[in-house]
C-alpha cells in the first residue's frame, strides 16, 4: 500500500485538498515486534506540549479523502524530540489495516492537542505507584516511566503488562531495558522501578491474569511488597475495557476512589484507547 509521500501530503487521493495538510508528520523509524504489534516514531511539531501519559488523535487520509483518525498514548516522554506510538495491527481495521504498512520517510497525521488522565497530577501523593497494563495499554506507562517526575513522587514503581503471549510482551521488554539505562531516569528507575510481565496462553515466569494474581496476593508475595493500601498505593490502570472495570472494581472494593486532572484521587484508568 502506498502512503501518502512528501510531494502529495497537501491533497488526498482523491485530488481535493488535504485538510490535514499542516499537521502531517514523517515516520522516523519503525519496529514490528511480531505479526500483531509494532511501533514507531514521527516527527514531533514544536508546537506541540504534552504531559507523559496523555494521548494524541493521529491517523491516515483514506481513499474517500477523509481522514482516519484514533486516539494513540504518546509512549516517549514528554522531553523526547520525537513521538513515540505503540499500535496493533487489525487485518481489516479502518486505520490500523493500512497504518502497519507505513515506512520511514512517509507521513502521518498528528492532531497538535493531547490530553488524558493516566497523569502524576491526577493522582494525590502515595508512596507506590501502580501502573497496570494489558496489550498496548503499556503505551502510557511507557512514557510515564521515562519521566522524571514519577520517581520524584513515588519511592517505587511497579508496572505489570499482561499478555496473551511472550513475543506481546517484547515492546514492554524493550522500554524497561531502555529506561533502566536512560542517563536521565536511569539511576532512579535501577533502584525503584519494578517490572511484572504476565502471559495468559503461554508458559513463562509469571502467569494469569493480573486482576487474579490482585486478588490472590501472587503479585505482592512475588514482588515482596504488602497488600493494597489507598493509603500508601497509587494505581494507574490501561488496556481492554473489562479489564479496565475489572480493576477499577478491585481499586473501590479496597477503598481506592478515582481521579481526575480536576480531581485528583487514588486511581486512574484511560477511557480512551485504540480499537482498530
Amino acid at each position: 500500500m502506498n502512503i501518502q509521500s512528501n510531494n502529495t501530503a497537501a491533497a488526498s487521493k482523491n485530488g481535493k485538498p488535504n485538510p490535514f495538510a499542516d499537521n502531517m508528520q514523517k515516520v522516523t523509524s519503525i519496529h514490528h515486534w511480531n505479526d500483531h504489534l509494532f511501533s514507531f516514531r514521527l516527527t514531533r511539531p514544536q508546537s506541540l506540549r504534552f504531559r507523559s501519559g496523555e494521548f494524541a488523535m493521529i491517523g491516515l487520509m483514506g481513499d474517500d479523502g477523509k481522514a482516519i483518525l484514533r486516539a494513540y498514548s504518546i509512549a516517549s516522554p514528554f522531553w523526547d524530540e520525537e513521538l513515540e506510538f505503540f499500535s496493533i495491527k487489525v487485518k481489516d481495521g479502518p486505520l490500523t489495516s493500512r497504518l502497519q504498512h507505513i515506512k520511514v520517510g512517509d507521513e502521518v497525521i498528528l492532531k497538535p492537542k493531547a490530553t488524558g488522565t493516566l497523569v502524576n497530577d491526577a493522582l494525590i501523593p502515595g508512596k507506590r505507584l501502580y501502573l497496570l497494563a494489558t496489550g498496548t495499554g503499556i503505551a502510557p506507562f511507557a512514557s510515564l516511566i521515562r519521566d522524571p517526575e514519577t520517581y520524584e513522587k513515588f519511592e517505587e514503581v511497579i508496572v505489570t503488562h499482561t499478555c496473551r503471549h511472550l513475543s506481546d510482551l517484547e515492546y514492554g521488554k524493550d522500554v524497561v531495558k531502555r529506561t533502566m539505562n536512560d542517563p536521565l531516569v536511569g539511576e532512579e528507575a535501577v533502584q525503584k522501578l519494578k517490572y511484572y510481565p504476565t502471559t495468559t496462553q503461554e508458559t513463562s515466569e509469571h502467569e494469569g491474569r493480573i486482576t487474579d494474581l490482585i486478588n490472590s496476593g501472587k503479585l505482592f508475595e512475588d514482588l515482596n511488597l504488602p497488600p493494597l493500601s489507598p493509603q500508601t498505593d497509587r494505581i494507574m490502570i490501561c488496556g481492554s475495557m473489562p479489564f479496565n472495570i475489572d480493576v477499577k472494581e478491585i481499586c473501590l472494593a479496597n477503598g481506592f476512589k478515582e481521579g481526575s486532572n480536576s480531581r485528583p484521587a487514588s486511581f486512574v484508568l484511560e477511557k480512551a484507547f485504540v480499537g482498530e
